[in-house]
């Protein structure tokens, strides 16, 4: 991104804090198969409970004790032993992951689990993305954070019964005991006489004619060679390369290009079609069909099919956002916002209302799919987070029975909660039946933005309670365009609960509860929502509620500080209830100097974010004099500039810390942009971004000159979180920095939402652009 990075990884700590689960013995299974196939336990010792913490003088909130990534975790475990690994004749080792791969590395540190615990090279283990299989239940969902500490433990379990395996298969062939045989290398080696045998050479030897159980211990967090270690991501090469394979690289025999004609406004629907005959007529076009979110067009090229797009005349029936704009959203939430409890006349308050538009979940791949349904039976390609969802979802439509419907997942270009959402492989189902054929099915990037997924407008109210230098009570109540779960937790059942009418929240207030939590001893809190209808499509956009929920109270503890007269860092961090929160904040506040001499116009900015049993805080600075805000880039909108970040973030144990260098930086990126320069606006019935070069997510000239991650120690013997974790420290960072430069504590987000646009809106009709004929005009 052009910005000077700096990463440092501080020494491991020792002592039994490291060594985390330490010699528990845990279950796993030796499966039937030709050569060695091995599976992770059940869990059950997973699920005993820790010894219980000392009580604290705040009473904790329910994500503190039970959070969200807990839930996923524990959803996971009676399914984790259907989850397998295998040895192959030629010593590689082979793994199905039930996850999808969206540019977060879950293939390599996954790769890591499986190399540590059998002692393989990393460049021997080749991991694949799992179709869709029903039978895992809840254990095939991509979301919260959750898939390294979830796999966790299932993944060395297997990886060590297949290396127990081995030693035993060696024993035999060497006529030694396995208590002289060690693995290295992919190898057993006689620790007396040096002799070895490859793992291949052992696979068919180690393989077993029938299922059992059996038990094996983990390594201890201080014999870690691998896990621990920075490692580049396996796939790299082919991604740099261009060599890597997504969806729309896939040769499905006649599957041609499709896309489709969508409405002027959001979920319109097509009346009728003027030049049906006419567009089919057009070069290269194969089929034009009305389907139920617009009219579908199959071509030789997606060039072709962007042209018949454009040529098609419909008429359309109105949508559910018809005349829907920015202010009568947000005069909705606040009329749905729930009451704030009455304010003691003895005390103080901080009293603040802000407001945070939609924001586009657009990820880089365009949305697509490729689809080939026939009278009996169905198949699907696609980067889907929740591919069980959509296996049963789709079958469903078609009707088919489930198991006549494949489902492959692809690796994505990108996601942030997008591909939790299987839309175009729906779509691209329904028009591969309309037409009896194959198709390859993209949307056009306009098509993401103007129909596509978002996060939804929100506001918070907040009031913070104070009285002789002292926080009493903390109150939020936060309103949002509803937040569509239904991808559910990965499977049809709590996909058709969460779809329930608004009324019901029940779906939306339990992911609330478990993922919002106050790090802060801020005495009584209290932190509730409520949702409006579901007339958008929305989406759990990366951090779901988080950073707007966060943002707003880290700026009011800023506010808090500022009316008590003490420093923002110092007065956070005598507040917080945990050691581990203040180390992250303290480190922060080292590297970044915290509290430095900066010119009038520019300042810093701190915040911290506990989520999912890790812990970042962010210290940013940023420039808002008039020579900065009123720099001109041509069809952009620049303001502020952010232009020093330091992070510091704890996730327990780091399966790969460059793995989570990466994605902190990628976390800084999406609250920068939210904070400063990224929303959409919306006007009778439409967004009016078009596309990426609409929409100001942090580019070249917005991103930091000046960032560094600081990755701590391990605190715990297993990971944390970490996907989303630093979004909402970020934003909640740069909000803060941005207030203290200008003086005024900012309400809306993003800050310029009010300015120019700062680029020409699309037209509606045709819904789409031409394609360019020249991109040097584009060029700078």
């Amino acid at each position: 991104m052009g910005a000077h990075h700096r990463a440092r990884r501080a020494a491991e700590a020792d002592g039994p804090a490291a060594d985390g689960i330490g010699r528990r013995r845990f279950l796993g299974y030796v499966v039937a198969a030709s050569t060695l196939t091995v599976a992770a336990q059940l869990g059950e010792s997973v699920l005993a409970p820790d010894e219980a913490a000392a009580v604290v003088p705040s009473v904790p909130g329910p994500a503190e004790i039970y959070d969200l990534n807990d839930m996923l975790t524990h959803a996971t475990l009676p399914t984790a032993n259907l989850i397998t690994i295998r040895v192959e004749a030629d010593g590689t080792v082979s793994f199905a992951l039930p996850r999808a791969e969206v540019g977060q590395g879950i293939t390599t540190s996954s790769a890591m689990l499986i190399a540590e615990e059998l002692d393989v090279p990393l460049d021997r283990i080749r991991v694949t993305l799992a179709d869709a299989r029903p039978e895992l239940l809840f254990n095939q969902l991509t979301g919260g954070s959750n898939t390294t500490v979830s796999t966790f433990t299932p993944i060395r379990v297997a990886a060590a019964v297949a290396r127990e395996r081995l030693l035993k298969a060696a024993a035999l062939e060497l006529g030694e005991a396995v208590g002289i045989l060690t693995t290295k290398a992919g190898a057993v080696i006689s620790s007396v006489t040096g002799r070895s045998l490859g793992y291949g050479e052992l696979a068919a030897k180690a393989a077993s004619v029938s299922t059992g159980q059996v038990s094996v211990a983990l390594k201890k967090p201080a014999e870690f060679k691998v896990v621990g270690t920075a490692q580049r991501r396996i796939d790299a090469l082919e991604a740099v390369t261009g060599r890597k394979k997504f969806a729309m690289d896939l040769h499905v025999p006649g599957a041609l290009p499709a896309m489709v004609c969508r409405p002027p406004t959001i979920n319109g629907t097509v009346r009728s079609v003027e030049n049906l005959d006419e567009v089919r007529s057009m070069p290269g076009i194969t089929d034009v069909v009305p389907i139920s979110t617009g009219v579908a067009v199959r071509g030789r090229t997606f060039g072709q099919c962007i042209d018949a797009v454009r040529a098609l005349r419909a008429s359309w029936g109105p949508g559910t956002a018809d005349g829907a704009s920015d202010d009568s959203v947000r005069d909705e939430l606040r009329r749905a916002e729930l009451p704030l409890p009455a304010l003691n006349l003895l005390t103080k308050a901080v009293d603040a209302r802000f407001t945070f538009h939609f924001a586009s979940n657009s990820a880089l791949e365009p949305n697509c799919a490729v689809a080939d349904v026939r009278a009996d039976s169905a198949e699907i390609w696609a980067s889907l987070k929740s591919p069980i969802v959509a296996q049963e979802e789709i079958a469903l439509k078609l009707g088919l029975p489930v198991s006549a419907v494949k489902v492959h997942v692809t690796e994505g270009g990108g996601s942030f909660g997008r591909k939790l959402f299987h839309d175009a492989a729906a779509e691209a189902a329904e028009i591969s039946k309309a037409m009896g054929k194959p198709v390859r099915l993209m949307w056009h990037r306009t098509d993401d933005f103007r129909q596509g997924r978002t996060h939804p407008m929100s506001t918070s109210r907040v009031r913070a309670t104070y009285a002789l230098g002292e926080v009493l009570a903390y109150d939020q109540r936060h309103t949002s365009v509803a937040t569509d779960f239904g991808h559910g937790v990965g499977e049809i059942i709590t996909a058709e609960a969460a779809r329930l009418p608004v009324g019901d929240l029940t779906f939306s207030e339990t992911i609330f509860t478990l993922t919002q939590q106050t790090p802060y001893h801020f005495g009584l809190v209290t932190q509730l929502l409520s949702e409006t209808d579901k007339r958008f499509n929305t989406g759990s956009m990366r951090n779901i509620y988080s950073p707007n929920v966060r943002c707003a109270q880290e700026l009011v503890v800023d506010e808090l500080a500022r009316r008590m007269g003490k420093d923002p860092y110092r007065f956070r961090r005598g507040l917080l209830k945990d050691e581990r929160g203040r180390a992250v904040l303290d480190k922060v506040a080292e590297v970044g100097r915290w509290g430095r001499s900066m010119p009038a116009g520019t300042a810093q900015g701190i915040a911290i974010h506990p989520e999912y049993h890790s812990y970042v805080a962010v210290l940013a600075e940023i420039d808002c004099r008039p020579e900065t805000t009123g720099r001109q880039i041509p069809d952009a909108f620049t303001g502020p500039r952010v232009t020093k970040v330091v992070c510091a973030v704890d996730v327990g144990l780091a399966v790969n810390p460059r793995g989570l260098e990466a994605q902190m930086m990628g976390g800084i990126m999406d609250g920068i942009a939210i904070t400063l320069t990224s929303g959409l606006h919306l006007e009778n019935g439409h967004f009016q971004e078009g596309s990426w070069d609409n929409y100001f997510y942090t580019r070249q000239w917005n991103t930091p000159p000046q960032l560094e991650i600081v990755v701590m120690p391990p605190t715990t013997g297993e990971p944390g979180g970490a996907g989303e974790l630093a979004v909402a420290g970020a934003m909640a960072a740069v909000a803060c920095a941005y207030g203290r430069a200008t003086g005024t504590m900012p309400t809306v987000f993003p800050v310029n939402h009010a300015g120019p646009l700062g680029f020409e809106p699309l037209p509606t009709t045709p819904p789409i652009p031409a394609s360019p004929t020249d991109g040097l005009s584009r060029a700078f």
